[in-house]
């Protein structure tokens, strides 16, 4: 049951965030979602898969949390916990870093900043790396193969997101500061010396 507790805490902290930066931004007039929208080809599918994905885990979880469908040692289950909640605080301070330059997908017709400071100094995608780190770890407090399966499949649509939609619109967008900014910074975690 402290599982169940802990994973649906971190969930209505995780997506509460995205839901409130989204009602927030939108009476700014800001379109946060851009997922898909304006795009063609490649891109396109990747950003919709990517979505489509995201609520395929999202709901897999929920189902495994209230069904508290699992097969992990209690150790794995406290790892678990750990990671998920690291996961929400990271993606939490990622989305208060980038204030209303946060997007869900690429907006090609807004003007965003290159973002740098806070978290980012650490992590040139520290909103994709929380998502990661919430799905590894519920998957770790809940773990069974359908939600091994749609967690695995969510987090490379993330990366391929990241590497072949975000990296090119802001390496197109930013040029030499975001190349500068590539050979400090890591795409997950870490700083480059």
């Amino acid at each position: 049951m402290e599982f169940q507790l802990i994973a649906i805490v971190v969930l209505v902290s995780f997506y509460g965030c995205y839901i409130v930066k989204m009602i927030c931004q939108k009476k700014k007039g800001i379109q946060t979602d851009q997922i898909g929208k304006g795009k063609a080809g490649f891109v396109k599918l990747v950003e919709v898969t990517m979505k489509i994905s995201a609520f395929l885990v999202f709901a897999a979880g929920i189902v495994c949390i209230f069904l508290d469908v699992n097969y992990s040692p209690v150790p794995f289950r406290i790892a678990g916990a750990v990671v998920s909640v690291a996961g929400t605080a990271v993606f939490i301070a990622a989305v208060l870093t980038m204030r209303d330059n946060w997007r869900a997908g690429v907006a090609q017709t807004d003007k965003t900043d290159l973002v740098t400071g806070g978290i980012y100094q650490f992590s040139r995608n520290p909103a994709f790396l929380g998502f990661d780190l919430l799905y590894i770890g519920i998957l770790l407090m809940f773990f069974n193969w359908v939600l091994f399966v749609v967690s695995v499949f969510a987090i490379l649509m993330y990366h391929l997101q990241i590497v072949n939609v975000e990296e090119e619109f802001l390496l197109s967008t930013f040029g030499d500061e975001y190349v500068q900014y590539k050979k400090k910074v890591c795409r997950y975690i870490g700083k480059i010396r």
